[in-house]
């Protein structure tokens, strides 16, 4: 039994670390359908479900230390690497078939919610919330919308398997339509040449720096101390019921974040696995204060997250023929939003390889707009809910 912080985040950053080792490592079929952040999450869950660890005064400080104080420096650092001018550069029509996207999510959240909100438990809209902030960006913004919202880590649960289960089929629907790409194309007589076109304008070769100690070092050091600039002004910032101060932390993070992603900061490489690492290690505190036994209502939140995505697709059908988009376009804006920079390129590629950057840019386009997306959804859900 574990009682006090060293040992306690010891384990949690060596499962992360071996998780992570071991995707990268191994060729086992399991993560192909099951991220290892989402296998870290139910394994961390599992060993406090089994309270491997207690939830002494120690390591409750010590949780919500490393939380508050890394989540507004890994929002910096994930947005650090979205330069807004690069995704400028898709061109307008790529850019309203992302955001009609986003919009046809958000829809699909407040529809879903406005007809399930009885039966589910108080405060899901909150849940929902911080899901809507993943499903139009990524694993930071929801993250950060939960902390903003002050969901339970304990509901966070329900939100990864909505996350985990539902996008994993989505995803292998997406890919199964690629065949269809033409008839699509023809159904709504979109313009296959502009994607062709675009191809060619955005420069596919990668001009990030290599990783090395000195860049790796400031950016540590300028992470942390965004996260305590943002910390210390954001008290005395005028607050709301839905401009709160944890909501403030988050938006000057996320601002600071775009802002320095303009700059040849955003070049570096050695702010990917500088956030990728307070990712996993935040899920893992998460996970950490979880139970399975308060998970009684898995079903329907699952069922939740495939009308969501139905009503999405619906829209995104709508839209195309309205806007005579490809399907192309219409994947890969869905994944963008729903599975963010981790499955976009792969859709894309799976397509043509040099339309790659576009998946890329469209599923940094979401760390950006995710955020602010998001919030707006959990406000209206929060009126839904009464």
């Amino acid at each position: 039994m574990i009682s006090t912080a060293f040992p306690y985040l010891t384990l949690l950053i060596f499962i992360a670390s071996l998780l992570v080792y071991l995707e990268h490592k191994t060729k086992v079929k399991l993560f192909e359908y099951l991220p290892a952040i989402v296998i870290l999450y139910f394994s961390v869950m599992t060993l406090s479900t089994l309270e491997l660890w207690t939830k002494t005064d120690e390591i409750t400080a010590t949780y919500k230390a490393f939380k508050s104080n890394l989540l507004p420096a890994m929002i910096f650092l994930m947005l650090l690497q979205s330069d807004i001018r690069k995704i400028l550069k898709l061109g307008k029509k790529i850019l309203l078939t992302f955001f009609l996207a986003s919009i046809s999510i958000s829809i699909g959240f407040i529809i879903m919610f406005a007809l399930l909100h009885n039966f589910f438990e108080d405060q899901s809209w909150k849940a929902f919330g911080a899901l809507s902030g993943s499903w139009m960006g990524g694993t930071g913004n929801m993250l950060a919308i939960q902390e903003a919202l002050a969901l339970p880590d304990s509901k966070m649960a329900y939100v990864l398997l909505i996350d985990s289960i539902d996008y994993a089929i989505w995803v292998m629907i997406l890919l199964a339509l690629v065949p269809f790409a033409k008839q699509f194309n023809k159904w709504t007589k979109a313009d296959g040449s502009v994607l062709e076109t675009l191809s060619f304008k955005l420069d596919n070769s990668k001009k990030e720096k290599n990783i090395n100690f000195p860049t790796l070092f400031i950016l540590l050091g300028l992470a942390l101390m965004v996260s305590l600039l943002a910390q210390n002004i954001a008290p005395l910032l005028p607050t709301t019921s839905f401009l709160t101060t944890t909501t403030w932390i988050v938006l000057l993070a996320t601002t600071a974040g775009i802002l320095l992603g303009m700059t040849p900061l955003s070049k570096e490489a050695s702010a990917v696995p500088l956030a990728n690492i307070m990712l996993y290690f935040i899920i893992a505190l998460i996970a950490s204060r979880a139970n399975f036994s308060e998970l009684n209502e898995a079903p329907l939140y699952i069922f939740a997250g495939f009308v969501i995505i139905l009503i999405h697709a619906s829209m995104m059908l709508i839209f195309a023929k309205l806007f005579k988009l490809d399907l192309f376009s219409l994947g890969v804006a869905s994944l963008a939003n729903i599975g963010g920079v981790a499955s976009a390129p792969i859709l894309a590629g799976a397509y043509n390889k040099a339309l790659i950057p576009i998946g890329v840019l469209m599923a940094m386009m979401g760390y950006i707009v995710g955020t602010f997306m998001g919030f707006g959804v959990s406000q209206v859900l929060k009126i839904i809910a009464g």
